[in-house]
Parts: structure tokens; sequence; C-alpha cells
């Protein structure tokens, strides 16, 4: 006997979850389809563990600073196995209270992988499950590269599954995550090297972000290799590894640990979604349109599957967003994807929002007008580490309206929200320097400078 709903999500990570329970919340009978742990990503191997560990690197770091404030401490250690298990404790609280709350909001919590028999049918644990709207929200997973032993090597999901803190670690990547993982590990005492493939770490990211952090990186003990193309792992007899560079074969290592951070492909394949009809690109992403739509009516997509936008609040707000529509009567509800703010955790942290200056000037040419500033934050004025903050506006045009705010260093991921707001709402740069600075604050020189 088939089962029928108003709406399936496959995916009980953040945009699945966001869109069956707004759509619940105007009536709708939901489901939603999870093969792994409810919560997705975020909760169980990005965001929020991420987060955690990125405190404990941050307590660290005080803790080195403290010397410098009068405090006599010594450090005694550090156990990566306790913070682990109460990160992890932390997290199965947040999929218990998922557990329940789908419980508590009527919507069917479903074990198991979804395939499509047609377009408004699913096949899960060979039981049949049919609605009207079906929200296609698997999320992605880690990229391995296809080299000789590059199963020696782990990628984030591995990471939180360490039980000890590796002494020598290689990273492979240049983007957000591998930046935070190389961050962190170098804070909990890891010998840490990050290889990029090309000069820059973060490269869709300004350029005063990516140059301040690579420096910031290199100071802080993390060594960095550019223009390395891995082409092969070998494993010792001692299980040290050595990466065998591909151009040139020189010998890197040798590692207790290497880490895959090259990129993330999304989780669209075994879901049959060609017996549906439904399209995706080369990379296996499914395209859709404003509105959510995949090509195929009644079916949408959200989240990382997509490739727009891979961050959880993007996925929890285009899921809120499309409830609204189809069933809360916003029939013109949508998600806006310009000026998304966003933070990448690593040490310091970044915070960003709108164009980069390139962006900006390719758009707008000699319209746009930059304002920039770098310095020592307060904390750090008699620290022996000196670690620097820099802030860029990007304006442009004759009011000089704010496209683009950009900002490394203490307390940046705090600060950005409200500025997000302001930008979002068309302030100009006269609106920062007529808000009155809070003082002594780092966030105050975005509303001072000149």
């Amino acid at each position: 006997m088939t089962k029928k709903y108003d709406l399936i999500a496959i995916g009980a990570g953040s945009g699945g979850l966001s869109v069956a329970e707004r759509a619940a919340k105007y009536g709708a009978k939901c489901a939603v389809i999870e093969a792994k742990r409810i919560g997705g990503t975020c909760v169980n191997l990005g965001c929020v563990p991420k987060k955690v560990m990125w405190y404990g690197a941050g307590i660290a770091h005080t803790l080195h600073d403290a010397t410098d404030y009068g405090f006599d401490i010594a450090i005694n250690g550090f156990s990566w196995e306790t913070l682990k298990q109460h990160r992890d404790e932390y997290v199965s609280g947040i999929n218990s209270w998922y557990h329940t709350y789908l419980k508590d909001s009527d919507i069917d919590e479903i074990t198991g992988y979804a395939r499509f028999i047609d377009a408004h049918t699913l096949e899960v644990n060979g039981e049949q499950l049919q609605a009207e709207h079906i929200v296609i929200a698997p999320g992605a997973y880690p990229v391995v590269p296809s080299i000789p032993g590059a199963e020696h090597g782990i990628t984030s999901d591995g990471f939180f599954e360490l039980e000890t803190l590796p002494q020598r670690v290689a990273v492979v990547g240049s983007g957000y995550i591998a930046v935070e993982i190389a961050g962190l590990l170098n804070a909990l005492g890891s010998d840490v090297t990050l290889l990029l493939r090309r000069e820059h770490l973060l490269r869709p990211f300004d350029a005063m972000l990516r140059e301040c952090l690579m420096e910031e990186m290199m100071d802080g003990g993390v060594n960095i290799i550019t223009s390395s193309q891995i082409g092969e792992v070998k494993k010792q007899d001692d299980e040290e590894l050595e990466l065998i560079c591909a151009d040139t074969g020189q010998q890197l290592g040798r590692f207790d640990q290497l880490l895959w951070a090259i990129g993330r492909a999304p989780a669209s394949s075994g879901m049959n979604l060609e017996m549906a009809g439904i399209v995706t690109d080369e990379q296996g992403h499914i395209p859709t349109d404003e509105w959510q739509n995949t090509n195929l009516a009644g079916v949408y997509a959200i989240g990382d599957v997509t490739g727009r936008a891979q961050l959880t609040p993007v996925a929890i707000a285009a899921g809120r967003r499309l409830g609204d529509r189809l069933f809360g009567n916003m029939s013109e509800r949508k998600l806006d994807y310009d000026l998304i703010p966003t933070v990448v955790f690593s040490h310091p942290p970044i915070a960003t929002v709108g164009l980069t200056e390139s962006e900006a000037r390719e758009i707008h040419g000699d319209a746009v007008k930059i304002y920039q500033s770098r310095f020592t934050p307060m904390y750090h004025a008699f620290t022996k580490h000196q670690s620097k903050m820099a802030m860029k506006l990007v304006t442009v045009g004759a009011r000089e309206k704010v496209v683009g705010c950009h900002v490394i260093g203490i307390g940046a991921d705090e600060m950005l929200q409200g500025f997000a707001v302001a930008m979002r709402m068309g302030a100009t740069k006269k609106d920062f320097d007529d808000t009155i600075a809070i003082h002594p604050s780092a966030a105050e020189e975005l509303v001072t400078m000149r």
C-alpha cells in the first residue's frame, strides 16, 4: 500500500528539516527521509562540531597569551579525548532534540535511502511513498582524489572520528575547510603542513583576506607549501605517510595523518533521478531556478546538492521560504542569493559579505572606491604573538553605496551580522560614518575609516 504525503524531503539535514518543519506548521502532512544521522553534515560532521573544536583552539591561544596579562600559568597538557567526548555528547543531544521535535510536529521520520519510481513516487525500504511536492536535499560529501594511495588519507568526515591528536599532519586543500582544520590542529599542538595546488588559499575571497590569513597562519606555525600537486601517497612500514609531488617527484613527509580537503561533491547519485526525468549537471548538481524548482514540476532541490552558496543558513532559509510559498499562501516568497554573509573559522577568523574588490571593479569599473585599514587590535597590544586585524569596505557610485565588507581578526565572526543587515538595506559610506562608534572596540574601525 502506498503512503501519501503533502511533502516529502529527501535528506534530514538543514534544508530538508527546515522545509518539512515550515510546511508542517501550515498543516501539511510531511515526512523526511534520512539514511544516516539526523541533522546532516552541519550538525554531525561540519559547523557544530567544527565550532566546538575552534573554541578549544581559541582557548589554547588564550592560555599562551595569559602570561602577558600577568597570569602565572603552567599548561600541563591537553586531552583531545576529553574535548572529543564533550563535543560528541553535545552533538548527540542535538540529534535527540531533532528526533523529539519531528515527533512532536507530526512529521514522519523515515530511515533509509530514497529512490524515485516516478515524479511523485519514492521507494524506501521496499515501501512506496507519494507526495505532491518532493524536495531533494541530500547535501554533499567530501572528495578524495583518484591517485595511488589516496585511501591512506582521511577527509573532514574522518577528522571528527580521530580518537587522538595527530602529531604531524598534512592538510591538502585551499578552501575554508582546509584552513579551518589546519588552524585548529596547529593551535592544539599538531605540526601542520598545508599544501596548496596553486599560490593562494581561499581563492574566491577578497585578496586582502587571503593574504592576511596566509601571513597569520605562517606566523602561527603552519608550514604552507604552494604550487604542490600530490600524485601519490606511500605508507611506510611504520605506518607513516610520504607524499610524492606529481610534477617534481619530491617527497614530502613523513606524516602520521593526511587529510584531504579538496572539495565536496553533491550526494545526488543512487536516487534514480533519471527515472523521474530530473536533470543534473556534469558535476551531479541539480540545477534550480530562483524558486528552487527543478526541471520537473512538483520536485524541488535545496542546499548543497544545488551547488549554490553551500552554507547551512542558506539551506535553512531556502527551505523555510519554499515551505511558505507552497503551503503558506506566499506566492512570491523565495530566497535572495545576493549579499550572503559568511564566516571562515580560521585563526584568526574571517567574515565577509558582498563583492570582493576585484569583483566590484569588474562590474563597476572606476566607480569603485575602497576604504581599508590594518592594525593591531587592543587585545594583542602587548602580547608576544602580534596577530593583526584588517578591514575593507568596497563602495560604488557617487553615494558610495557599500557593496562589500571584509574583516579578518579577533571578533570578526561576531561583528559582521549587523553590518550585513545594513548593507541589505542599502547603506552608504556616509551611513557608516554617521553611526556612533563603540569604543574601544575593533568593530568601530568600520564606522571610522577614512
